[in-house]
């Protein structure tokens, strides 16, 4: 079993280019949260703060983000929750696991961007979603209008 970590928050406008074990950085301008990797690997890890990504919530002393983040491109592939500054080890992915995760992804990117949604669950490989989501991808004026 991993050791508990409890986290410090920091609320910045810009994100240090150096950041310190144990604290995630919280940028509201940006809708950015960083951190490095829990695991003690040294990477950096990024959760952008938007309806398709992390939702972050702040109950006004801890911080939690809501999805769990699996660092599935790095080395170490840790995978936690972080709930009110403390971090919840989540289990290994396998392979397909991330594979469906990363496509499911796509998935609710390609329904919140263009307002389609079957309501079904993702039955096709990441190849074919990605190729699907590179066609539907709205224009840049109808991106511009919805921010």
């Amino acid at each position: 079993m991993k050791p508990e970590i409890i986290l410090k928050h920091e609320f910045v406008e810009f994100i240090p280019d150096e950041l310190e074990q144990g604290i995630i950085y919280v940028s509201i301008r940006f809708a950015t949260a960083s951190h490095l990797c829990l695991c003690s690997c040294g990477n950096k890890v990024v959760t952008p703060i938007r309806p398709t990504d992390w939702t972050l919530i702040f109950d006004g002393k801890t911080i939690s983000l809501d999805r769990s983040i699996g660092n599935w491109s790095f080395p170490c592939q840790s995978h936690y929750w972080i709930r009110r500054n403390r971090v919840k080890w989540a289990p290994k992915w396998s392979q397909k696991q991330i594979e469906r995760g990363r496509a499911s992804d796509l998935y609710a990117k390609q329904s919140f961007f263009t307002g389609q949604d079957d309501g079904g669950d993702v039955k096709v490989g990441a190849d074919v979603l990605a190729t699907k989501f590179e066609k539907s991808r709205p224009s840049f004026w109808r991106k511009l209008k919805w921010w």
